[in-house]
């Protein structure tokens, strides 16, 4: 009892494996896990309340049994899935779209099933399946697909499979084993006839039995049956198994009603035990299987666990809380030390199973721990303390020790909350010398570039520049680097003699010459392709020369390459949200050859680098679904070549890993070529989906990477989605002939219209010609008229001369005749008489006068004769001469009467036109 109570005390510090836990919410189905199993493709197959489960590294898959009962067993064989349910029994078979399909075996049977028969396990040897109820075992042979039904006297508790015998244990009966095809007894002694047996397995010949409550036995070949005498056996002795099994290590695990899982070692020494305490999803263990990477899964009562027994990593976690979280490590003198938010804690470095002490005056926050020469430094939130074994020795008790580097044999420099200090190495050993004055900032993050010239970081303030005095006495410079920006969770770091500045968009590297950071491409985006930014922490690795960087989904490590300037990368997938870090506090301390410890918020992880998996791994395409964006999508058959219809335009696909590392994170990287060509960034979720896609040849790419490996392979499906009837070839063709139509039309219409326009436009220019022509025969006219007017005014003046010398001629006759008349009667006078009496012939005269006035005014005679018919020749001279706007003494002589007898005739013609008392005469001639 003391040493039970001495281990369960001890257990409380183990290191433990990874267990990585699935709750019912997750896998969505029932808690009860009663079978596991793995198939040839590495998928797991879980025997559960609710039927089948499937995991494939990134999803779980329920599929309900047939009767909609208790599934109990399950086990693979080649492409088939066996299980055993309630009054069911059968086999699964994955169908081209992905899925798995099922087939009765049991409803083959002759004879029916025992009334309430369950199928509790599966054994398969060589092409024997063989299905074990409580009553019975059905023996179905894969190649000639008969049964053969082998009865029980009674109940048969468990069966079991050695090497390739079959036994099982018949209730109160004893152990029997099938011998061509028949049970035949072999043992029924203690502990086969009264105990209830869990587990069978070999080791060195010899049958070793695992029973439920009374420990193991072995059963040698000379039939010796004997208690095994293994040290655990006072551990376990009260503890219910419930399952057990051999791994392929030739190690033991013990699943247990209440207390969790035992691990021992060959020669049954407790190697750990994992209850719900320490990270199992709950106590009760009903089934335990081994997968092809030797982690252990337990089916448990309410859950599913993985243990990584073959992981790189092992965890200690601080269930009680006493330690706290570890912000710094050290193995220093044969003692390892943790320095976290409670205080300094060791233990011997060699005793695993030795809990943590709290080291006396270290109660409170730990920053650092350093070694300076042969001393181990603490930096601590109350001062500076050199730790020796067990106890600490103060040297400065300035505030808050973020760090502390050595400046040469003599000299070390601290900082703290309110700058920088000098530590003094005398024969007493470090003792504090002096602040650096001039610079009072917290001093978390320093590195030096040169002998007296210092970077420091503060992630809220920016990176400072500070030049020190030969003595390490002043800061005789100070100068904020705006250049460089501030960002949260940043650190300054110096390794190779480089100096690195590390935050959110990258790390950058000092250029010595030019005194200015500038960004190294390379390191940026090794330090954030692969995760987003978490902490731009770097840690030096002393041990092995590598420089360690922390983001979202890895832990990073660069050391030396080939080329004395570059550096190669490894990465080791270890998620922050697994890994538990204290973000912008991240740290891994170098134990020993590959051996790391990384603290978290929780305790910390050790980690073996030798034991970092570079195994190839495949990428599987899981399922393809299809539809409609507004419809259910369904699940596609992948073998499918067909066009999908225009409106099944959403596709989703998964795809997945099977990894079932709790610390090897899977990411996935997809594109689809024809819509981009571009990968994705890397991402944990193994599902893709596309809604919508137009009309066009597709192909879906989808790769992993684990750490530094990319899957072997990378996934491609290639699809067409078919263009709607409208964009068909036909349609196509036809929208070509009604373009080309349509086309035709358009140059016909265009050509007419192009026609009615030339033809408008001639018209238009026709019209303007004529316009033209119409302005120019006018403007001709007008100076034909003009001409003519100048003609007439001419033909007038000629006109009134001719008259005014007609005139002037008959004055001048008559007054020659007058003046001869009054002269004495002589013949010859009377002659010349006669030759004026010829000359002043008014007939000649008035034609003389009409050929020059029709010349001047043809028509006016013609008109005034129209309009006043009455009119006498005699009337018709009276108007030529008024038109000529001649006076009555003037038209005398033309009519060779007096001026009296003028105006006589003007008033008679008067009287004919017919005119008013008050209308000119003269005027109205003028106006015709």
């Amino acid at each position: 009892m003391l040493f039970w109570l001495c281990f369960i005390f001890t257990s409380t510090a183990q290191e433990l494996p990874p267990v990585l836990n699935f709750t019912p919410e997750q896998y969505n189905a029932e808690n009860q896990n009663w079978d596991i199993t793995q198939g040839e493709d590495k998928l797991i197959y879980v025997a559960n309340n609710s039927g089948l489960l499937e995991y494939d590294g990134a999803k779980w898959r329920l599929y309900p049994t047939s009767n909609k009962t208790i599934m109990r067993s399950v086990a693979t064989q080649g492409d088939l899935i066996y299980t055993g349910a309630y009054m069911e029994f059968g086999y699964w078979e994955r169908g081209s779209n992905g899925l798995l399909q099922y087939t009765s075996l049991s409803d083959k049977l002759d004879e029916p099933l025992i009334e309430d028969e369950q199928f509790w396990n599966i054994i398969l040897v060589d092409n024997l399946i063989l299905f074990q109820s409580l009553d019975r075992i059905y023996s179905y042979n894969t190649e000639t697909s008969n049964f053969q039904i082998i009865d029980s006297e009674s109940a048969i508790v468990r069966s079991f499979l050695v090497g390739k015998s079959v036994y099982f244990q018949q209730e109160g009966l004893g152990l029997y084993q099938l011998q061509n095809g028949q049970p035949v007894l072999i043992a029924d002694a203690l502990p086969f006839s009264d105990y209830l047996l869990v587990a069978l397995y070999s080791k060195d010949n010899t049958l070793m039995v695992v029973t439920q409550k009374h420990g193991i036995f072995q059963l040698k070949p000379n039939g010796e049956m004997s208690s095994w005498n293994y040290e655990a056996q006072d551990a376990i002795a009260n503890e219910t198994v419930y399952a057990a099994l051999q791994l392929s290590d030739q190690t033991l695990l013990l699943g247990t009603i209440s207390n969790g899982l035992y691990h021992l070692d060959a020669s049954g020494k407790i190697k750990y035990q994992i209850d719900q305490v320490s990270g199992l999803s709950n106590n009760t263990v009903l089934s335990l299987w081994e997968d092809q990477e030797a982690h252990v899964w337990l089916g448990l009562d309410n859950g599913i666990s993985v243990v990584n027994s073959n992981s790189a990593f092992r965890v200690y976690t601080d269930y009680d809380g006493s330690l706290g979280a570890v912000y710094a490590a050290k193995k220093h003198k044969g003692y390892l030390y943790l320095g976290t938010n409670q205080g300094l804690f060791y233990k011997k470095d060699a005793a695993a199973s030795e809990e943590y002490q709290l080291i006396p005056d270290t109660k409170g926050q730990v920053w650092r721990l350093n070694i300076l020469g042969d001393a181990l430094i603490c930096g601590h939130h109350e001062g500076t303390f050199r730790v020796e074994e067990n106890r600490v020795i103060p040297i400065a008790n300035i505030a808050g020790t973020w760090d502390v580097h050595q400046l040469n044999d003599t000299l070390a420099i601290q900082g703290n909350y309110s700058g920088l200090y000098i530590l003094e190495r005398k024969e007493t050993g470090w003792q504090l010398r002096n602040k650096l004055e001039g610079f009072d900032i917290s001093s978390r993050y320093f590195a030096f570039s040169g002998p007296q010239e210092l970077y420091v970081s503060h992630e809220y303030k920016g990176v400072f520049k500070l030049n020190i005095d030969d003595s390490f006495r002043t800061i005789t410079e100070s100068r904020l680097l705006k250049q460089l920006p501030k960002g949260a969770k940043s650190s300054i770091f110096k390794y190779n003699n480089e100096v690195l500045y590390a935050y959110e968009e990258g790390i950058f590297r000092l250029n010595k010459s030019a005194k200015v950071f500038e960004k190294d491409s390379l390191l940026s985006r090794t330090f954030l392709e692969s995760g987003g930014y978490s902490s731009g922490k770097l840690t030096y690795d002393t041990g092995n020369n590598r420089l360690w960087a922390f983001n979202e989904q890895e832990v990073l490590y660069f050391e030396p390459g080939i080329l004395a300037d570059q550096l190669k990368v490894r990465r080791i997938a270890l998620p922050a949200k697994t890994r538990k870090d204290i973000p912008g506090f991240e740290n891994i301390t170098y134990l020993d050859a590959n051996t790391y410890l990384l603290g978290n918020a929780t305790g910390y992880i050790v980690l073996d680098t030798e034991k970092l998996s570079d195994e190839k791994y495949s990428i599987k395409l899981r399922t393809m679904k299809n539809g409609s964006r507004e419809g259910e999508l369904v699940t596609l058959d992948q073998t499918t070549t067909e066009a999908f219809h225009y409106k099944q335009n959403t596709f989703a696909f998964d795809f997945s890993v099977a990894e079932y590392e709790k610390f090897r994170a899977v990411v996935y990287q997809y594109r689809l070529k024809g819509l981009y060509e571009e990968w994705t960034n890397w991402s944990t979720s193994a599902t893709a989906s596309f809604e919508n896609l137009p009309p066009g040849t597709y192909t879906f790419e989808a790769r992993a990477r684990i750490g530094d490996q990319l899957s072997e392979n990378t996934l491609h499906y290639s699809f067409t989605v078919a263009r709607p009837w409208y964009l068909s070839v036909v349609a196509i063709i036809i929208y070509g002939v009604l373009l080309v139509l349509i086309f035709i039309g358009i140059q016909v219409v265009n050509r007419k219209f192009y026609k009615r326009q030339k033809e408008r436009l001639i018209e238009i220019n026709q019209r303007k010609l004529e316009v033209a022509t119409y302005e120019n025969e006018r403007r001709i006219m007008k100076l034909e008229n003009e001409k003519l007017q100048q003609d007439v005014e001419s033909k007038n003046r000629e006109l009134a001369a001719s008259t005014m010398s007609i005139v002037k001629k008959n004055e001048l006759l008559n007054a020659i005749k007058k003046e001869l008349d009054s002269d004495t009667q002589e013949n010859e006078l009377k002659s010349v008489i006669k030759i004026i009496d010829k000359n002043l012939n008014p007939k000649k005269d008035w034609e003389f006068f009409r050929e020059a006035f029709n010349n001047a005014d043809k028509d006016f005679l013609k008109k005034i004769k129209e309009q006043h018919p009455k009119l006498t020749p005699n009337d018709l001279k009276l108007c030529a001469y008024l038109r000529l706007n001649l006076s009555s003494k003037e038209i005398a002589p033309l009519l060779n009467i007096s001026v009296r007898s003028v105006e006589i005739k003007r008033y008679r013609l008067r009287k004919k036109m017919e005119l008013e008392h008050e209308e000119s005469l003269v005027e109205y001639i003028l106006s015709i």
